[in-house]
């Protein structure tokens, strides 16, 4: 194992969301590739990340983007070898950066070889290792074994190739069936897996899809209204089920317990934060964060096929319940919250909930509340030069995403038109968060075009890139650099820990106001989220500036005037 030397506890780390396709491209090919990573490691340390998850880079076919694997040990060889990934553990070790990897623990690909093998004999040990079942004879023929949707709009079964009525599960792509965790020997294979890359010098792990890991065995119907297509997606059937708890605490037995790793499992399917206080709760939980969804979509945008562009706006009163929810219910019993805007699935966080007329204020303005709140901040890649959503005219410029692909033909069956199903995918696809980094104003930002690659955003040469960015000292990126800094003050840092967070003025429409309190001492973050100047009544006394997104502030008789996107983050008394 190599050589780690970080600097603060992972409490206090600044994380980064790198999607490995589309970070930087070493080789000239059109994809992104771990030496492309070990390249950036430098630039990464000098903006102050210190933790790194990387989404799949694992061997796969890429029907989801890596999120298929065929292989747990090996590296894809688009992304490069196993050597290499050593070779990025090393040097991000070397510079006090911890790596996590991107454990994908629900499914697998079909060209997996259990997957592989379970379909050529029946009879085999890898045959348990899947979901298999006889369809229903109608009169329409064999159908499914029931009416459970897939998260990505087509049935959750597919017919085994070669059959006549036998289904296998698989809750997102049908190219990934879902694997049985209910079949100990399946468990142990996860479990070797993950000593394998611990024992590397991997430093944790980030737990893909583990709500969905305990499944409703009984496989009956869901009671809840169906769709036009007699499917319905119902999480009751296969998310956050008492199973998938009884195999992460196994999980946590039998290898993490035996590490210093950190553990962050992706539990969306509506977690409340009282479950998720069985996976993380600092006394005897067996995973150490989790995030979840509840702070990603607070603007109406999903599965807004049917609103209007006015429609889509950030219910701010909305997003404060949900962050003070989280806070109030869970965080005297953990050790730190992931804090994030969005990541690889989501929209841009500029797109979600600023506004690209406003790009450097309103990003500023988002930089600020992500890095002075409560937990462990996760930016995505590109979040610190302002990228925003794609602009794509046609339905087919989202085919790299299969959800989005399946999502296209279940709109057009509806009666969408193309226009209006692309209008909607720039604001909803995952494309938007696997866009290619936009680090100079070059044909495709600095990757090589290469045909299903998926074209850079077209602001890449008008100034939203790296290299620009970097010449600017008002840049968001430099405006990034300063916060991350200012956050790992020991005097800001010990608010972000150990104060008491509250709100101000929790029924302003368009401002989170909220604060830290520490020994009658106060951090306090006033972030507006409208385009228009507001007002905002302050009745404590500020002090200190710690960072402001405008040159000045207009505060007069207890009253903020803010301009479109202000964010001022100060001490008070």
């Amino acid at each position: 194992m190599n050589e780690r030397h970080f600097l603060s506890p992972w409490q206090e780390a600044t994380g980064y969301i790198i999607y490995p396709d589309a970070f930087y491209d070493s080789n000239g090919d059109g994809v992104g590739d771990l030496q492309g990573i070990i390249q950036k490691l430098d630039y990464l340390h000098d903006l102050g990340i210190d933790l790194i998850w990387i989404c799949p880079f694992f061997a796969s076919p890429m029907d989801d983007n890596g999120y298929d694997v065929s292989s747990y040990y090996d590296v894809d060889p688009r992304f490069g070898s196993n050597e290499d990934f050593q070779a990025m553990l090393d040097k991000a070790h070397s510079l006090g950066i911890r790596i996590i990897i991107d454990f994908v623990l629900n499914h697998t690909s079909d060209e997996h070889p259990w997957f592989k093998k379970a379909i050529e004999d029946p009879s085999s040990e890898e045959a348990s290792y899947y979901y298999f079942l006889k369809g229903r004879r109608t009169e329409k023929g064999i159908e499914p074994p029931n009416n459970w949707r897939s998260y990505f709009s087509e049935s959750a079964w597919n017919k085994v190739p070669g059959s006549e009525d036998t289904f296998y599960l698989h809750l997102f792509s049908k190219k990934m069936p879902d694997v049985n965790w209910s079949y100990p020997p399946l468990r142990e294979k996860y479990f070797e897996i993950a000593r394998h890359y611990l024992d590397m010098g991997v430093d944790g792990f980030r737990l893909d899809a583990i709500s969905h890991l305990g499944k409703d065995l009984s496989f009956s119907d869901s009671s809840l209204p169906v769709g036009p297509d007699g499917l319905v997606l119902d999480p009751s059937k296969y998310a956050n089920r008492e199973d998938m708890y009884q195999y992460l605490g196994e999980f946590k037995e039998k290898v993490l317990s035996h590490y210093d790793c950190l553990t962050i499992g992706e539990a969306g399917g509506g977690i409340s934060p009282k479950q998720s206080l069985r996976l993380t709760n600092k006394y005897n939980g067996l995973i150490n964060m989790a995030f979840n969804f509840d702070t990603a979509w607070c603007n109406g945008a999903f599965a807004s096929i049917d609103r209007k562009d006015e429609e889509i706006y950030t219910r701010v009163i909305e997003l404060k319940d949900n962050f003070k929810k989280w806070y109030d219910e869970t965080r005297k019993d953990v050790e730190a919250l992931p804090i994030y805007w969005t990541d690889h699935d989501h929209p841009r966080a500029l797109s979600q909930y600023g506004n690209v007329e406003y790009r450097k204020q309103s990003m500023k303005m988002l930089i600020s509340t992500l890095l002075f709140s409560y937990g462990v901040p996760f930016m995505l890649y590109g979040d610190e030069i302002g990228m925003s959503n794609v602009q794509f005219d046609k339905p087919e410029d989202f085919y790299a995403d299969i959800s989005s692909k399946n999502e296209v033909a279940y709109l057009r069956s509806q009666g969408y038109s193309d226009s209006h199903i692309a209008h909607y995918l720039c604001r909803t696809s995952r494309i938007n968060g696997r866009q290619p980094m936009q680090w100079n104003s070059s044909d495709n930002a600095g990757f090589s075009i290469k045909e299903g690659r998926v074209k850079a955003n077209p602001n890449a040469k008008e100034g939203v890139n790296v290299l620009d960015e970097e010449k600017d000292p008002d840049s968001i990126l430099n405006f990034t650099k300063l916060a991350i800094k200012l956050r790992k003050r020991e005097e800001n840092m010990r608010f972000l820990r150990y104060g008491h967070y509250d709100l101000y003025d929790h029924n302003h429409p368009d401002v989170y106001g909220y604060f830290f309190e520490l020994n009658e001492e106060k951090l306090v973050v006033i972030a507006s989220f409208s385009k228009h100047t507001t007002y905002f009544s302050f009745h404590w006394r500020p002090t200190d500036v710690i960072l402001h997104n405008y040159d000045d502030f207009i505060y007069i008789d207890h009253v903020f005037t803010l301009r479109p996107f202000e964010c001022i983050v100060m001490k008070a008394y």
